[in-house]
């Protein structure tokens, strides 16, 4: 019921601060495809919310070229126990501010459970979100949460939520 509460009133607030914000040169640059290439690292906890904490160390890569503001990425992550997620999906930019950015994402890929959580199958889809400042040379730093799941393709499906303190750089297109 939290969750389902929490999601609501995220994506109700996010939609009000992208409606209510004012047109800016960047966002229209985000939309239009030229952005760069970014590189993200970072580390947090795995499974923060429940009784498998793990750390967690992150990379991703999102391409410069989308279709219009939707970027394709591709990541990857280990946990502390072994574990470990490489995935492909899309992200979305949302400039709120010149240097204000929410990137809602949403990926699929392959889990190896190692000694940590089983979450059921090695199928998982990956939900979340990153709140990022955007420094003036494209660099960012943010807070990155998300949610896997396997959405019930397999009898057990307990879900997991990670916390990520995400540092953004600039690389160019590939």
């Amino acid at each position: 019921m939290f969750r389902r509460r929490f999601g609501t009133a995220a994506i109700a607030a996010l939609l009000a601060a992208f409606i209510a914000r004012p047109a800016q040169a960047d966002w229209l640059e985000s939309v239009t495809g030229k952005d760069p290439g970014l590189l993200e690292v970072g580390g947090g906890m795995f499974d923060f919310l429940h009784n498998y904490k793990a750390g967690e160390a992150r990379v991703e890569y999102q391409f410069a070229h989308g279709l219009f503001f939707l970027h394709p990425i591709v990541g990857a992550f280990g946990t502390t126990k072994g574990g470990g997620f490489g995935y492909a999906g899309f992200n979305l930019d949302l400039h709120i501010t010149q240097h204000l950015i929410v990137a809602p994402t949403a990926s699929m890929g392959y889990y190896a459970k190692g000694s940590g959580k089983d979450l059921g199958g090695p199928f998982e889809f990956k939900t979340g979100a990153q709140f990022a400042y955007r420094f003036r040379d494209d660099s960012r730093i943010g807070i990155q949460f998300d949610h896997i799941s396997n959405a019930g393709i397999y009898k057990k499906n307990p879900g997991e939520e990670n916390l990520i303190l995400m540092f953004t750089f600039p690389v160019g297109s590939l």
